[in-house]
């Protein structure tokens, strides 16, 4: 269905015929504004409820005498490894798994505030970058109480040769160098993370006194377990045939069928060159066939190499990841809204019809940017489904589409897969107006 085909609404209309002029109503409370605002969302609550989870640690050590004093570094230790192991677990992609899991477990008849709080799980970042800067921090500190007491030449060589790798990962990491030297802070993460776990592993082998002593030891037990955790990914590394279908110069479909069929909205890494960079893209698996398509769009230099050149074989990683739009089973009834590729991670939902949903998917010129197969493929699942041609109709405002849509499809949840600001501007303004709303975050 286009957007002139929508059926008639109750109300007068502007702009493309069907599309209702609903008026959008104000924030229904002062509080609701102010918690929906990015700077309050939960991924930020996360990262301050472990922050301030250390600081009572701190707070009770300091009371209780564990420092300053002859043992400080190794209780400063302990708490350094407990927040790296978080940090490290929290993005392993079984541990992921299962979040999303037990968080959609809950039957649409609870009540939808906790529904809608559940759905949340996706900020599971913020427990990421929280204990990453905590644990930096403990490091930093069992640093210098070796250094003050004089310890073993090698956990203070290993030592600050870890902090260093720890502080340019934390580093590249923060938003600004994150968003102008993505490749940058990839590769740091990778390598320097690898590197960073060698040498945590050598100090602890110098503190404990020997690999022996190391193995029953506590920080052996947990660095064995982060060992194990960061490698199953990549025993699981493998090249694949692809077969790709480019419907224009804007847009890549890649069709996988290696012997994995992945379940509905989840992801796949892929890459080219599987030690330098990978990149994450929506699994659309068709009910009733083997294998599944990825959807790769035009939006960088990697993304316009695999379109201009696309290639016949890639590297795959570990295993299909939970992504956001899983939380639609928590609802009885979602409206998805997307912005051109944004199809991609919305397809599979539509196309396995867990929930009853609602599709508004705004892009350009549909059918020659995505081809006519994809699109008469989407309209069979979602014949009442909104498409909005930015290029006969305008950019529309998104907030007050997607307002519409949900009035008047009674949805009780609203998903936006599309670029940061538009999704920020849809998943505020509908939360602002008490309607629960999702929508992928750079960290989530």
């Amino acid at each position: 269905m286009t957007t002139t085909d929508l059926p008639p609404a109750p109300t007068s209309r502007t702009g493309p015929a069907g599309v209702p002029a609903d008026t959008l109503p104000p924030p229904v409370s002062t509080l609701r504004r102010v918690l929906a605002h990015p700077r309050f969302m939960h991924h930020h609550r996360l990262v301050a409820a472990v922050l301030a989870g250390n600081a009572a640690l701190l707070a009770y050590g300091l009371a209780a005498g564990w420092w300053p004093g002859p043992a400080a570094a190794d209780a400063l230790g302990l708490a350094a490894l407990g927040n790296v192991a978080l940090a490290v677990l929290i993005r392993q992609q079984y541990v992921i798994n299962l979040l999303f899991r037990l968080a959609t477990r809950a039957p649409v008849r609870w009540p939808l505030r906790v529904r809608a709080t559940l759905g949340k799980v996706y900020h599971f970042g913020g427990l990421h970058v929280g204990a990453a800067l905590a644990g930096t921090a403990w490091f930093l500190a069992q640093l210098g109480a070796l250094t003050a007491r004089g310890g073993p030449a090698g956990a203070l060589v290993t030592g600050y040769a870890a902090a260093a790798l720890l502080l340019a990962v934390v580093g590249t990491a923060l938003p600004p160098v994150r968003s102008r030297r993505h490749d940058l802070f990839e590769r740091t993460h990778r390598l320097g993370g690898w590197a960073a776990l060698l040498l945590l592993w050598a100090q602890a082998g110098f503190l404990a006194g020997g690999p022996v002593a190391l193995a029953t030891s506590a920080p052996g037990v947990v660095l064995a377990v982060l060992t194990v955790s960061i490698a199953l990914p990549w025993l699981r590394l493998r090249r694949v045939p692809v077969v790709v279908h480019r419907p224009s110069s804007h847009v890549a479909l890649v069709h996988f069928d290696h012997g994995v069929t992945p379940f509905p909205g989840s992801s796949t890494a892929v890459s080219r060159s599987p030690l330098w960079e990978w990149h994450s893209f929506a699994n659309v698996p068709t009910p009733g066939r083997s294998g599944f398509r990825l959807t790769v769009s035009r939006a960088g230099d990697w993304t316009g190499r695999f379109v201009d050149d696309p290639p016949r074989r890639l590297w795959v990683k570990g295993i299909s990841t939970a992504g956001v739009a899983n939380i639609e089973t928590l609802f009885r009834r979602v409206l998805y809204v997307a912005t051109g590729s944004g199809i991609g991670p919305v397809l599979p939902h539509l196309l396995a019809g867990q929930v009853p949903a609602h599709l508004v998917w705004v892009a350009r010129r549909h059918r020659e940017t995505f081809g006519d197969d994809l699109v008469d493929e989407i309209l069979a699942h979602q014949p009442d489904a909104l498409l909005w041609d930015t290029a006969r109709d305008g950019k529309p405002d998104m907030l007050r589409l997607a307002w519409q849509a949900c009035r008047r499809y009674d949805a009780e949840a609203v998903i936006c897969i599309s670029n940061r600001p538009l999704t920020w501007q849809v998943v505020r303004g509908m939360e602002e107006r008490g309607v629960p709303a999702y929508g992928a975050i750079w960290d989530s």
